[in-house]
């Protein structure tokens, strides 16, 4: 079992990039499914997540910019990103666990929460 993500790439700020994250060999159901960013020599970031029956939550950073949403088969996650800024570069991996442990907001910053990673996509938004 593991988890792809797709639609990484180079942008201008101000640009859109659409990610999507898609299970293999599994569903999303009562899964928590998160977006981290990784940026050279910094610590990863929490970025967004949404349990199965969608409900979301956000980053300040990003938030009112990226929109996490679960697909019509409800077995893949895009995460739609506007407004893109320079500091939004980084390496974007999907990530998924069992939904509801805690309140939903401590999946951006609680890594043992999951227990499946995707390798990652790369972003690139330029000035």
């Amino acid at each position: 079992v593991q988890l792809v993500e797709s639609g990484g790439g180079v942008v201008q700020a101000g640009g859109s990039l659409t990610l999507s994250c898609a299970p293999s060999g599994f569903s999303f159901d009562n899964y928590a499914i998160g977006w981290f960013r990784q940026t050279p020599g910094k610590e990863r970031e929490g970025i967004s997540v949404i349990y199965s029956d969608g409900t979301t939550y956000y980053a300040d950073s990003v938030k009112g910019r990226f929109t996490l949403s679960n697909g019509k088969a409800k077995n893949t996650v895009t995460l739609q990103m506007n407004s893109l800024k320079p500091e939004d570069t980084g390496i974007y991996i999907c990530a998924g666990g069992p939904e509801g442990l805690l309140d939903i907001k401590y999946y951006l910053m609680n890594f043992n929460l999951y227990d499946l990673w995707g390798r990652g996509t790369q972003v690139t938004v330029s000035s």
